[in-house]
């Protein structure tokens, strides 16, 4: 089982509930502010909800994998400015146009065969 702390704190391995009441590391609730919607976009999330899923249980899974999605976009980002960084550094570089012929050529020989 992994606990987690918050979404931005690394995981928390832990065995039970009863090591968490040990550890100290229960989390406490927080709430998001309220949200008004056109009735309209309430009715389309009700109507899609599982069964026993609940409008909130709903948005709360919804705003998390907005959340993590947007932390990778960050570390997606940040990855390719490194890149950037070091190609920039290292003066070595791959021409876009070379890197467009490539895939161009690439796509052509699956379409082909």
């Amino acid at each position: 089982m992994v606990c987690k702390e918050n979404l931005e704190a690394p995981p928390i391995a832990c065995d039970d509930a009863s090591q968490l009441q040990r550890t100290g590391s229960t989390m406490k609730s927080a709430s998001l502010p309220s949200l008004r919607v056109d009735p309209a976009l309430r009715e389309a999330a009700e109507a899609v909800l599982q069964e026993g899923e609940t409008l909130s249980s709903f948005v709360e899974h919804s705003v998390r994998a907005q959340v993590q999605q947007r932390q990778q976009q960050e570390a997606f980002i940040a990855r390719g400015l490194a890149s950037r960084d070091s190609a920039k550094a290292s003066n070595r570089y791959i021409d876009a146009t070379d890197v467009l012929a490539g895939l161009q050529s690439q796509l052509h020989k699956a379409r082909k065969g």
